[in-house]
């Protein structure tokens, strides 16, 4: 009786010992997925977060070139608009100076004409040339 009471117990203290090493392994289990869940959510936000941080950096990049550009844009325009109005003054210039060149050829040409109609005209000497250009023909018995 002594022996079936000795082997019970031990059959129960193995039982008992059955089931605590299944729930500490129940608890280990739980304890190694709640842990790789744990650590999947710090990879993701982790990952989220640089992804966040790069697209930030794409963002203040883009940014900044269209800074740039608009800059280069505003000063081309400025230098084109410069350009034109050079151009432009060039071009009155050039007219002026023509302008001018026309009222002093005119003025030129009017004077000449003055001149031209207060000179006394060349007399045509005897023989039908104008002094100083009587050369041809002369008469030997003259």
């Amino acid at each position: 009786l002594n022996i079936q009471l000795e082997k019970m117990k031990q059959k129960q203290e193995c039982e008992r010992r059955k089931r605590m090493a299944e729930e500490k392994h129940k608890e280990w289990v739980q304890k190694k997925r709640e842990e790789e869940v744990r650590e999947r959510k710090q990879k993701l936000s982790k990952e989220m977060a640089e992804k966040a941080t790069k697209e930030l950096e794409k963002k203040q990049l883009q940014e900044k070139a269209e800074v740039k550009y608009n800059e280069w844009l505003k000063k081309k325009r400025a230098e084109e608009a410069e350009k034109k109005k050079k151009e432009k003054e060039k071009e009155k210039a050039r007219e002026a100076e023509l302008q001018e060149k026309k009222t002093r050829s005119e003025k030129i040409f009017k004077e000449w004409l003055q001149d031209a109609r207060n000179k006394p005209r060349p007399v045509i000497n005897g023989n039908g040339f104008p002094p100083g250009k009587s050369s041809g023909l002369y008469f030997w018995y003259t």
